[in-house]
């Protein structure tokens, strides 16, 4: 597997964000990355796979093992969150694309992990 591959089933997501860049300091340049972009019932087929859960979720992250893994993101569930956020739908995705990292790093859902994420979005002018 490349260090950094993207594909995507859909044309809806944001293809300035500097995702190989971002993953390279999260994971670093050694860490094999595929990231995914997927419609709704693509990301809802995963998650009942993978989690027995029944709803479209926004990020998934697979780790693979200790030097490569899977991100899925979906877009269309992206842009209905957004605003909640305060961001930018393509901003939001950034976000997710980073919680997603921090996950495959080891990071559970946490106020060090919420610190990390507000470095990265900083870091990189998330809006």
């Amino acid at each position: 597997m490349p260090p950094f591959s993207l594909t995507s089933t859909v044309t809806n997501y944001p293809t300035t964000l500097p995702y190989e860049i971002m993953k390279n300091d999260i994971l670093g340049k050694k860490y094999a990355l595929n990231l995914v972009f997927v419609g709704e019932a693509r990301a809802k087929s995963i998650n009942i796979l993978s989690r027995k859960k029944t709803y479209a979720p926004n990020v998934l992250s697979f780790p693979l093992d200790i030097t490569c893994g899977e991100i899925v993101i979906c877009p269309k569930v992206a842009a209905k969150e957004a605003k909640d956020f305060n961001l930018s739908i393509g901003g939001y995705i950034g976000f997710l694309f980073i919680h997603g990292l921090l996950h495959l790093k080891g990071h559970d859902h946490s106020d060090t992990m919420e610190k990390l994420e507000q470095r990265y979005i900083r870091k990189y002018g998330i809006t």
